[in-house]
């Protein structure tokens, strides 16, 4: 049995990974999509548990995917989950210099095989790094990601930007929000 791993950070999940997920399903006959916690990155907008819930939301449709979490390197996940091989997606040709490094240093720490899956044109520039800056701003995201992810996008900011509302801040002229006769103690 051929089992694939694709791991990643998918923080978020997005329809260029659903499109690399979707492809590997018809090439092993098990794929195993491995959140992973990137030490190389800023601080996640969200932990193990909300990706690895998103990931089961938006993957559901397709059989013989499973989903896990892990603080590790992705060769001990390969080696723990039986992989025969680790599925990387490429957007573009600078992807594929650090990618071919990662994949060169995978194989001599486990053996395991890198296969480089590149992405429709229609998904190469979706990046989510730039998704969580557009979405963090008010922008529209949700024709970039699965509805599911789009959901949680939408709660994460709502209650953030709820956070900000709720502050008791004055207006230029120094008034607080009871109005220009308003008295202020200055």
């Amino acid at each position: 049995m051929s089992v694939a791993l694709f791991p990643g950070s998918f923080d978020p999940f997005h329809n260029g990974h659903l499109e690399v997920a979707e492809r590997a399903t018809r090439l092993f006959d098990e794929v195993v999509v491995a959140a992973l916690r990137n030490p190389q990155k800023s601080e996640p907008l969200f932990s193990l548990s909300e990706r690895h819930e998103m990931l089961e939301e938006s993957l559901a449709h397709l059989e013989r995917v499973r989903i896990v979490g892990v603080s590790t390197l992705v060769v001990n996940v390969a080696r723990d989950v039986g992989a025969t091989a680790i599925v990387k997606g490429l957007r573009a040709v600078s992807d594929f210099e650090n990618e071919l490094q990662m994949a060169q240093m995978n194989r001599q720490l486990s053996g395991v095989e890198t296969v480089f899956i590149p992405t429709s044109s229609q998904y190469s520039f979706i990046a989510s790094r730039l998704l969580r800056e557009v979405a963090r701003y008010g922008g529209d995201v949700s024709a970039f990601v699965p509805k599911p992810v789009a959901a949680h996008l939408e709660r994460r900011f709502a209650r953030e930007s709820g956070a900000e509302s709720d502050l008791d801040v004055p207006d230029a002229a120094g008034a607080d929000a009871a109005g220009p006769d308003a008295e202020v103690d200055r």
